[in-house]
């Protein structure tokens, strides 16, 4: 028995570690719910299957478990949270269709969305029609830019944040004469235009940004275009590409010829040792350190505990998979970032959606088991993320941080572009 109040104990003062970040009041009482207005509905616009498949499952584990804690300390604001989730496929078409479902049918008030750019960005204007927030975890800087609305929210990065983060120090100590390769959809497209300009803005030069087909096979057309003046091969690949990707290029060795540095989506959800040391000495963004001694404290832990993963790769407990570490947290903290935008705004019915995106606008969060990944702030004026984000290096099969960029870097290399808070609900 004591073991069991211990741990309860652990999980109370662990969220209540956030208490600024609205997690105080959170009490270990099973199904203990003030009832009278019913359960709040949050829906998951979740990526199980289809391309990005092996980073949804991880979306979808991460949403369930944070629920589950949430409804363990009495939900929120006393009232027991359903979480009704829809497979996107995905697939921009099939996933426009899912949110209206989810949001029409099922009655989700809130939207934790896809982590797929294309799909995010359908989504968005479906969302904004039907005034029901989104939280983006796709990196396609347009969701919280061009395209972005009041109702579009992020606490993760972007590709925009992303070279603001990295690309001063990576053009300063890797080199300046760049080549981009890249998938040539949102997220790739994304990647290779904010990559350019801050290649270019920290005295870097772009020699070429090289397009490459979503069904492509063979790279080795494409890596042919590479200039042998290249100093930093910038690839922007995920799953199977990336892992083609890696493995052509060091058969070709390009990675005798130049450095290469990427964003941790081309390799989320693959384990360096995986791919037979096809990405070693390759340098990569996180926004999440795989390894646990990056950020060595008890709610890292806990995350990795709750969500069974080891503390090197991010390797499920007794299976293969691996979680896409740098994006998944998003799942787990959206949720709990609703939760305290919903306590804060008195939120009761969808009439008062508008105090929770007040709420959300600017709103802190404290390094706690609800914001494993540390203290973040949603900036105000464009809904982004501000957070810490570090550069790692592949080195004998592992990531290991180099470099860690705070968020207060971060925001002042991140110039406001857009002002959605002060778009009409």
């Amino acid at each position: 028995m004591a073991r069991k109040l211990s741990r309860r104990s652990f999980l109370e003062c662990a969220l209540a570690g956030g208490a600024a970040a609205g997690t105080a009041n959170l009490t270990v009482m099973r199904d203990a719910f003030a009832q009278a207005s019913g359960p709040i509905v949050i829906g998951h616009h979740c990526d199980i299957t289809g391309a990005i498949g092996s980073w949804g499952v991880w979306h979808d584990k991460a949403a369930k478990a944070a629920v589950d804690l949430i409804n363990q300390g009495g939900g929120i604001a006393g009232r027991k949270v359903e979480l009704a989730t829809e497979d996107t496929e995905s697939n921009p078409a099939s996933g426009a269709r899912k949110l209206r479902n989810l949001i029409q049918r099922t009655n989700a008030e809130f939207i934790i969305g896809s982590v797929h750019s294309g799909v995010m960005l359908a989504a968005i204007p479906i969302a904004s029609e039907l005034k029901t927030i989104y939280f983006s975890t796709g990196e396609a800087t347009e969701a919280t830019g061009s395209k972005g609305t009041r109702f579009s929210f992020r606490t993760g990065t972007d590709t925009y944040s992303i070279a603001a983060a990295s690309l001063p120090w990576c053009v300063e100590n890797l080199g300046k004469v760049w080549t981009i390769i890249y998938a040539d959809y949102a997220w790739g497209q994304s990647t290779s235009q904010e990559s350019k300009v801050y290649i270019e803005r920290a005295g870097g030069k772009v020699l070429n940004a090289i397009p490459v087909p979503l069904d492509a096979k063979d790279f080795v057309p494409y890596l042919a275009q590479v200039s042998a003046d290249t100093e930093v091969l910038l690839p922007a690949f995920i799953g199977s590409l990336s892992v083609a990707f890696y493995t052509q290029a060091k058969s070709m060795g390009l990675d005798k010829k130049m450095k290469m540095y990427s964003s941790s989506a081309s390799i989320e959800a693959i384990a360096p040792d995986d791919i037979k040391g096809a990405a070693e000495g390759v340098y990569f963004f996180e926004n999440f350190p795989r390894q646990l001694k990056a950020k060595d404290d008890g709610f890292h832990k806990e995350f990795n505990k709750l969500l069974g993963i080891d503390d090197v790769d991010a390797r499920e407990i007794g299976g293969s998979r691996v979680m896409d570490k740098s994006h998944g947290w998003q799942a787990w903290e959206d949720i709990f970032a609703l939760k305290q935008a919903i306590e804060a705004s008195g939120y009761k019915t969808r009439k008062d959606v508008e105090g929770v995106i007040r709420a959300l606008e600017g709103m802190q969060m404290t390094n706690s088991l609800a914001h494993p990944q540390g203290d973040k702030i949603i900036r105000k004026e464009d809904h982004v993320g501000i957070i810490d984000c570090y550069i790692s290096r592949v080195e004998n099969g592992k990531l290991e941080v180099k470099k860690r960029i705070p968020k207060e870097e971060l925001a002042k290399n991140m110039p406001l572009r857009h002002n959605l808070s002060e778009m009409p609900v």
